[in-house]
């Protein structure tokens, strides 16, 4: 019999595979089922970038480009780096994959060797450990709290740094808390990075998704030398409701790119070339799409921050930026709910109610809800919750 490797034993498999299957199942049957496990907007792709998308068709866009990423979207992203952030990245610093998934993938394969460590914040989102495991690396998962914002403080990584550390992962807005770090904090994250050495890799996917009141900040900014040592992960993925085009991209220390581009030349080679064309429209077009959408997320925020407030023994950190929600439910665990995911069972047998556990994502207090869905989802599905939990 076929034996599998012992790094594909050592995945652990999605916690949240049974209850997707089931959910699916049961509105296959025809039940009422209320969702808020999707990680993706609920808005259509703008239509200039469909349209960009035909006419690379058109145009016989439909062959190889460089492995990398074609030449003038990897200008396009460089140049949006320099318009946001300030820094006069060339074309040479970028390596575009099949969505921002797939360029951590490649960072850790290209930095990682057997036992370096990766340090992230716990809850953290659900594919940094197996990436990094799946790189012969070692996850460091700190853990935080609805206190702590869901962030990490720079003593809190010094206390975890090692002779091995070889990087930590900083996601604002994060997935699953949908929280922030500070400008303060993020400064003394990068003081400590420039003394010790580490590498930051920067997952900045939500960048655009930030609600009034708070403001997005890029570590590879705050001090000279820093972009030196970020390694800065995007895509179109969430910004222009692109998820299923699957382009991302890696801007960082030409070195790096160069060995992730060749890593990616032997593994997917190019990301497909119309969506690359499309993500380029994208970038360069209008972009009135984006702050309409991000002011429907906020509207909805706004919304089920205040319905989950008024049940009782629920908590949560409110969230400053993405679509997300990580509530804590451990109130209510009690008899045969000893956990999140026995939680997101309950929910789904009793009231139809599906969501995320948060032991995928490194606290099982807490469930995550994402709030890319319609207002009338969003008041039916927690009134469903607080029926159940009471």
């Amino acid at each position: 019999m076929m034996s599998l490797s012992r790094k594909a034993q050592g995945v652990t498999p999605s916690a949240t595979l049974a209850i997707s299957a089931k959910a699916k199942a049961m509105q296959a049957e025809g039940h009422d089922v209320i969702g808020f496990g999707a990680g993706e907007p609920d808005f259509d792709t703008p239509e200039n970038i469909k349209d960009a998308a035909k006419a690379a068709l058109d145009a016989g866009y439909t062959k190889y480009t460089p492995a990398s990423g074609a030449p003038d979207l990897k200008a396009a992203v460089a140049a949006r780096y320099e318009r946001t952030h300030g820094i006069p990245y060339g074309a040479d610093q970028v390596v575009v994959s099949c969505g921002g998934k797939h360029a951590l993938y490649n960072i850790f394969q290209a930095i990682c060797d057997p036992g370096d460590e990766v340090i992230f914040a716990a809850p953290y989102w659900v594919s940094y450990p197996e990436m990094v495991k799946l790189a012969d690396g070692v996850p460091v998962a700190v853990s935080t709290s609805a206190a702590d914002n869901y962030t990490l403080s720079a003593d809190a990584i010094a206390a975890h740094l090692t002779d091995k550390t070889k990087a930590v992962i900083i996601n604002s807005p994060s997935n699953p808390t949908g929280t922030m770090y500070t400008r303060e904090q993020l400064e003394g994250i990068a003081d400590l990075a420039l003394e010790r050495g580490f590498c930051v890799i920067s997952d900045e996917i939500y960048d655009e998704m930030v609600f009034e009141g708070s403001s997005f900040e890029s570590i590879a900014t705050l001090r000279p030398g820093m972009d030196k040592q970020t390694l800065i992960i995007n895509a179109v993925s969430k910004t222009y409701s692109m998820t299923g085009w699957r382009v991302g991209w890696t801007v960082g220390p030409a070195d790096v790119v160069k060995a992730m581009g060749g890593i990616q030349s032997h593994s997917t080679s190019n990301p497909t070339s119309i969506a690359q064309a499309a993500a380029l429209e994208a970038i360069t077009g209008p972009q009135d799409a984006v702050p309409m959408m991000l002011s429907a997320f906020q509207t909805r925020r706004d919304a089920i921050s205040k319905l989950l407030a008024e049940i009782p023994g629920v908590t949560y950190a409110k969230p400053e930026g993405a679509f997300y929600i990580f509530p804590d439910f451990s109130a209510h665990f009690t008899g045969d709910i000893k956990g999140s995911n026995d939680l997101a069972i309950h929910l789904l047998d009793t009231v139809q109610v599906a969501l995320v556990p948060g032991g995928a994502f490194g606290d099982d207090r807490c469930a995550r809800l994402s709030y890319a869905t319609s207002m009338d989802n969003i008041e039916a599905g927690v009134e469903r919750i607080a029926r159940a939990l009471a």
